[in-house]
């Protein structure tokens, strides 16, 4: 057995509007994948989409959250080929809720925190390459853009 230890740099965005508005605006960014698609085109693609809310419901908790993995297959075989273990972290992990102080918020692990430490710089490339992907992703959602 081996260890990889790395730091990993999540991103914590405040998303104006309300929950359903970011939602709403998030999954017309990112659509649905077309698995019949053989190609994707440079943007993300929302693989699958969890209702954190209706698994939490017994709890008694009262926050609202979906998750998400959103990332893109033609670019994930970029890194594939290098190294198949990548798929660990692709797609990418996304949370959309609503915290304490009643804000929206999107969260994700910065790509290139993730893949670098895979320790090839074919794939740390492509991180960087995402990090740039998803750094318009958030200025788009954010309306910073």
């Amino acid at each position: 057995m081996s260890t990889v230890e790395h730091t990993t740099r999540r991103l914590v965005i405040t998303a104006p509007g309300s929950y359903h508005d970011v939602i709403a605006r998030y999954e017309t960014l990112v659509p649905e994948v077309d698995y019949a698609g053989v190609t994707a085109d440079d943007g993300f693609r929302r693989y699958y989409r969890g209702d954190v809310d209706a698994v939490m419901a017994a709890t008694g908790v009262p926050w609202r959250a979906t998750q998400y993995l959103m990332g893109n297959h033609a670019i994930a075989a970029r890194m594939y080929r290098h190294d198949p273990a990548v798929m660990l972290h692709a797609p990418l992990r996304t949370l959309i809720y609503v915290g304490a102080d009643s804000t929206t918020t999107f969260t994700v692990d910065q790509p290139s925190s993730l893949f670098d430490s895979y320790g090839r710089p074919e794939i740390s490339a492509v991180g960087r390459y995402l990090d740039d992907l998803l750094d318009a992703l958030i200025g788009q959602l954010t309306g910073e853009s």
